[in-house]
């Protein structure tokens, strides 16, 4: 499954967190790389990742729990 992650929506983000997580839920992406998304993330831009169809529940309300926005593509 791949989402578009457009914004995150919490008065004060967590980066470690929104790295961490991102880490967690997407297939190929490691800590240097999940850091880099996340501060594009918060820079205003959306990122684009894949995760796996079987984490795909969990995945989407521990980005819900971050106020990450999210569109799913496919």
């Amino acid at each position: 499954m791949k989402l578009n992650l457009l914004s995150c929506d919490a008065q004060r983000p967590d980066k470690r967190a929104i790295a961490k997580c991102i880490t967690e839920i997407s297939t190929g992406i490691n800590e240097p790389l999940s850091s880099e998304l996340t501060d594009i993330l918060l820079e205003g831009d959306a990122v684009d990742i894949e995760l796996e169809d079987k984490n795909s529940g969990s995945a989407l309300r521990a980005l819900r729990k971050l106020d990450i926005d999210y569109e799913i593509i496919e």
